[in-house]
């Protein structure tokens, strides 16, 4: 006889709100920090710096996260695939929220010296922990709720939450953007941070409702889990865990080019205001939605390697028009810039959640796609900012930051023919019904 727990289904819906509502809050209290760091942090934390050293520091405060991630992703991917995916996506929550929480309260380097900085970077090391196991789990408590042919919209879900984190990330900063200087720097800077917590409330209340899929169960009742997820992902599937995240690079390329570095060299060296940019990165983050949702449908049809190959091949054709156009210091060209790089990275996104569910067995899953994601973020977003900052400090031009990130995405582009599909077919005929849509 079923499990009671094999037998509940949870409404489409419900799986959308706890799979995006909680993304949605991680990916804001992530992206604060970055766009934090491009306007404040370096004055704040490193006042001592010349302006190009002290953008490189906070720029480095910003990469130490992406460090921490796929540590994250390793210890809260291992009790994801063995305890559960719901337990963990709450703990996840609560170690971004807190942190993202006490970086508001931070004393600067004027109050404490170089305590201020120190504590910056361990808050940000514990935000990295957390948003390292968030994505995995958000993916996979949609995915494995859905049919094989389901599964990229599906996942989707979570695929939502990082335009609409960077989207209400800056619409906080835009508000407070009107500030002058002073006010911005003295206390503006820390209002979008305060105000996660009462964001985080509301994810911890949506995802204790949920249950795990019935996949995952079948899983633990027959007492199959894994004993050490990652040793047995990295003997059975080596192959797949490189490749997926060499795959993963691109997006967050092209992403923190656009929402981290663009914020500082289209302020400081085209000349745009701050609350423009801003406004434009914000307008684009409606594009990106929209083409996750037409990836996702276009990959359940097409196949997700398929949408995901022609997302990597337009994000190498891209960074070089994209910064002639932000070049030509013109609110229209650049906003055409952002929109096709958010086209670009929604065509990946929207077919990244089905492909990664379908690589990875279910038993170390949880670990295998989100080491991955994390891994290619890791190389694709920490390490962009600080060496499109170095590069342009060295050349004097855009061209070498844009060659840099098509590069990035090319690796992507040849590894994506790598991944082999071999989870897929085992878990077809055992994979849950698709949930009702009420």
């Amino acid at each position: 006889m079923a499990s009671p727990a094999s037998t509940r289904q949870p409404s489409t819906k419900s799986l959308f709100t706890a799979s995006f509502v909680g993304t949605s809050i991680e990916w804001y209290d992530y992206y604060i920090f970055g766009t934090a760091a491009a306007l404040a942090f370096g004055a704040l934390f490193f006042p001592q710096a010349s302006s190009a050293a002290g953008t490189l520091a906070a720029f480095a405060t910003f990469a130490v996260g992406f460090v921490a991630r796929p540590l994250g992703a390793a210890i809260i991917g291992h009790f994801g695939d063995r305890i559960g995916r719901k337990s963990m996506l709450i703990l996840t929550l609560v170690l971004t929220g807190g942190a993202t929480f006490l970086i508001g309260v931070l004393p600067t380097y004027a109050a404490i010296g170089i305590g201020a900085p120190l504590l910056l970077v361990v808050l940000r090391i514990v935000q990295g922990f957390g948003v390292g196991g968030e994505w995995g789990g958000a993916i996979l408590i949609a995915t494995e709720h859905a049919s094989p042919r389901r599964r990229a919209v599906y996942g989707s879900f979570a695929q939502f939450g990082v335009p609409i984190g960077v989207l209400t990330s800056n619409l906080a900063f835009l508000a407070v953007s009107g500030l002058s200087d002073d006010a911005f720097l003295s206390y503006g800077w820390r209002i979008p941070f305060l105000l996660s917590v009462l964001l985080v409330i509301l994810g911890i209340v949506v995802r204790s409702r949920l249950q795990d899929a019935p996949e995952f169960e079948r899983v633990k009742e027959q007492r199959a889990t894994s004993r050490v997820p990652f040793t047995e992902l990295a003997r059975r599937q080596p192959r797949n865990l490189a490749m997926a995240s060499l795959a993963s690079i691109a997006a967050p390329a092209v992403g923190y080019t656009v929402i981290v570095y663009m914020l500082t060299y289209g302020t400081t060296v085209v000349g745009f205001e701050r609350s423009t940019l801003l406004t434009l990165i914000l307008a684009s983050t409606v594009v990106w939605i929209g083409t996750i949702l037409v990836s996702a449908a276009l990959s359940d049809r097409f196949g997700a390697k398929r949408m995901y190959i022609l997302g990597a091949v337009t994000a190498v054709i891209w960074p070089l028009p994209m910064f002639a156009l932000v070049n030509t210091g013109n609110s229209g060209a650049a906003l055409v810039a952002f929109i096709v790089a958010a086209i670009v990275q929604g065509l990946m996104a929207g077919a990244q959640g089905g492909l990664f569910t379908e690589i990875f067995d279910v038993r170390y899953r949880y670990s295998g796609i989100s080491i991955a994601y994390q891994l290619g973020g890791m190389i694709g977003g920490a390490l962009t900012p600080i060496v499109a900052t170095a590069l342009f400090e060295s050349y004097k031009s855009s061209t070498a930051i844009a060659l840099y990130v098509a590069g990035l995405c090319l690796i992507s582009l040849l590894s994506l023919f790598g991944i082999r599909n071999t989870a897929a077919p085992e878990e077809a005929s055992t994979a849950a019904p698709t949930p009702s849509t009420g």
